[in-house]
C-alpha cells in the first residue's frame, strides 16, 4: 500500500501542519514565582559622573543603571512586571505603572534607553525627601520600590532638618540602590546645548547647608550673627564639587525605611538581588509553547530537504520498504 511512499511528501505535509500549528495561541500554564518592581532613578547632576566602565570605556552612574536595568528586563520572567519613575529635586516622578516585562519589553526598553539628565526638573539633589515621596507614592502598590541613587544630597543637607522616615516603615517593601564608585570624581558640567563644558569647581558648587539654624551652638561658629550670619563668615570649604557614593548615608535612609540595601556594582548581582528568593510571589503564568511546533517543522523541513541527498537516499529508500510490509500486514488484518 506504501510502495510509492515518499518520505519527502510525508515530512514537508507535517512540517506545513505544525507550522500552522504554530499560528494559532498555544500556551502552557506553568507555576512559578514572579517579580514585581517600581524603579525610581536618580537623574540629578551628580549622576553624570563617570566612574563606571562598561565595554571597557567609563560610563556614566546613569548610563550604567540603564544599561543594568535593560539586562535585567532580559531576566526577569515571564509574569513579572516592572514600573518606571525618576527623582530629582524633592520629589518623584511615575513615568509607568508596572507593565509585564515580557508582552511589553518594546516599550520598557525603549524607556528605560530614554532615561537623561535633562529631563530633570529642577537642579537640586534632595535624597531623603524625594526617597520618602516615592514611598508615599507607591503606598498600596503590589510593586516593591527600587530607588536608584549616589546618596548625594545638594546643597547638603543641614543634620538638624533631615528627614525621618520612621513613619513610613514597614508600610512598603523595596531596595535603596547605591550607585557610583567609593573614590571622590568631579561632577561634569553641561551647556545649555547638552554640551560638556568641563567639571564643576569649589566655588561653583554648595560646600554647606544655608538652611534655617547651623546644628552647631552659637559659640562654636566663627563670624557667628543671630540675623545675618547663622552660619558664620568663614570662607566655605569642602568636597561637594567631588562625588562619590554616600553608601553609609543610603543605608541609614533605608533602615530607617525599613528597606533593604543593595550596591549597584553590575548587571548580574542586580539581576539576582531583583530575584531574591522571598522577594516575589508565586503565580500561574502562561508560557508560550509556539516555537516547540515551528521548530519541529523547521527540523521536518531540513529532514525533507536532505532526503534528497545521494548519501541519505538510499536509507530512505531501505526505512520506506521495511515500512511497507508492515503497514500492509496491518492493512490485511484490518481487512479481516
Amino acid at each position: 500500500m506504501l510502495n510509492n511512499l515518499d518520505p519527502t511528501k510525508v515530512a514537508l505535509i507535517l512540517a506545513g501542519t505544525l507550522t500552522l500549528a504554530a499560528c494559532f495561541p498555544l500556551t502552557r500554564s506553568t507555576p512559578r514565582e514572579i517579580f514585581e518592581w517600581n524603579a525610581v532613578v536618580d537623574i540629578t547632576r551628580s549622576m553624570n559622573v563617570d566612574d563606571y566602565r562598561l565595554d571597557g570605556k567609563p560610563v556614566s552612574r546613569l548610563e550604567f543603571v540603564k544599561a543594568s536595568l535593560r539586562k535585567s528586563l532580559t531576566e526577569l520572567p515571564c509574569g513579572s512586571r516592572l514600573g518606571l519613575g525618576v527623582f530629582t529635586e524633592r520629589q518623584a516622578a511615575i513615568l509607568l505603572r508596572p507593565i509585564e516585562v515580557c508582552s511589553g519589553y518594546a516599550a520598557l526598553d525603549a524607556a528605560v534607553a530614554q532615561l537623561d539628565w535633562r529631563m530633570a526638573w529642577a537642579a537640586d539633589s534632595r535624597i531623603a525627601e524625594g526617597l520618602r515621596n516615592s514611598l508615599e507614592l507607591l503606598q498600596g502598590e503590589d510593586a516593591a520600590l527600587a530607588f536608584f541613587s549616589d546618596g548625594q544630597e545638594a546643597p547638603p543637607v543641614n543634620p538638624r532638618y533631615r528627614a525621618d522616615l520612621g513613619a513610613l516603615k514597614g508600610k512598603a517593601r523595596g531596595l535603596v540602590v547605591g550607585v557610583g564608585g567609593l573614590s571622590p570624581s568631579p561632577i561634569p558640567k553641561f551647556g545649555e546645548d547638552g554640551k560638556r563644558l568641563g567639571v564643576y569647581a569649589m566655588d561653583e558648587v554648595l560646600q554647606r547647608s544655608t538652611f534655617g539654624l547651623s546644628e552647631l551652638p552659637p559659640e562654636q561658629v566663627e563670624g557667628y550673627h543671630a540675623r545675618n550670619a547663622p552660619f558664620g563668615k568663614a570662607p566655605e570649604g569642602g568636597s561637594e564639587h567631588l562625588s562619590a557614593l554616600r553608601e553609609d548615608y543610603l543605608r541609614q535612609l533605608a533602615e530607617q525605611a525599613g528597606l533593604g540595601y543593595h550596591r549597584l556594582e553590575s548587571a548580574e548581582a542586580l539581576i539576582t538581588r531583583l530575584q531574591q528568593p522571598g522577594s516575589g510571589h508565586q503565580a500561574a503564568t502562561e508560557t508560550d509553547i509556539r516555537p516547540l511546533p515551528a521548530a519541529l517543522a523547521w527540523l521536518l523541513v531540513v529532514v525533507a530537504y536532505a532526503s534528497r541527498l545521494p548519501p541519505l537516499r538510499g536509507f530512505f529508500r531501505q526505512f520506506s520498504a521495511k515500512v511497507d510490509p508492515v503497514w500492509e500486514g496491518a492493512s490485511a488484518r484490518d481487512r479481516r
